[in-house]
């Protein structure tokens, strides 16, 4: 069962933003070049879909990501939390996280937009509630 929109905003407004766990929702298909693009569908009815589809468009509408967005979108697993995973991104792309200082900051806007776009979810917000926490 996930949380209603002022569960989610109450749990997003309690915990920091580094200790979320990222959770894709889309489905990505990854370029030759190592870039990935993330797949939403034209239409989700499939009697729409039938019916406007037309055989000349693709069946998705793709959303580029540059290098550093395919990183992070790459390394989202649902176990790494935000913190864990701009620690991952420095050790493995120093180059393009430049000051160091601010990747936690650009991760975290960046995840920020994509859960805005519904693209990700957080772990902490679709848990279940615990029947026995409000006793």
């Amino acid at each position: 069962m996930s949380l209603n929109f002022f569960e989610r905003r109450k749990v997003l407004k309690e915990i920091n933003s580094l200790d979320l766990t990222p959770i894709r929702q889309k489905e990505f298909e990854m370029k030759d070049n190592g870039k990935v693009d993330i797949l939403l569908p034209r239409f989700k009815n499939p009697v729409l879909k039938r019916a406007l589809q037309s055989r000349r468009k693709e069946e998705y509408i793709r959303i580029h990501l540059d290098d550093l967005g395919s990183a992070i979108w790459l390394q989202i697993d649902g176990k790494m939390n935000v913190h864990e995973l701009c620690s991952q991104l420095q050790s493995t792309y120093p180059e393009k996280l430049n000051p160091p200082e601010e990747t936690e900051e650009r991760v975290a806007k960046f995840l920020s937009l994509l859960y805005r776009e519904r693209y990700l979810t957080f772990r902490e917000i679709t848990k279940e509630k615990n029947p026995s926490a409000g006793k």
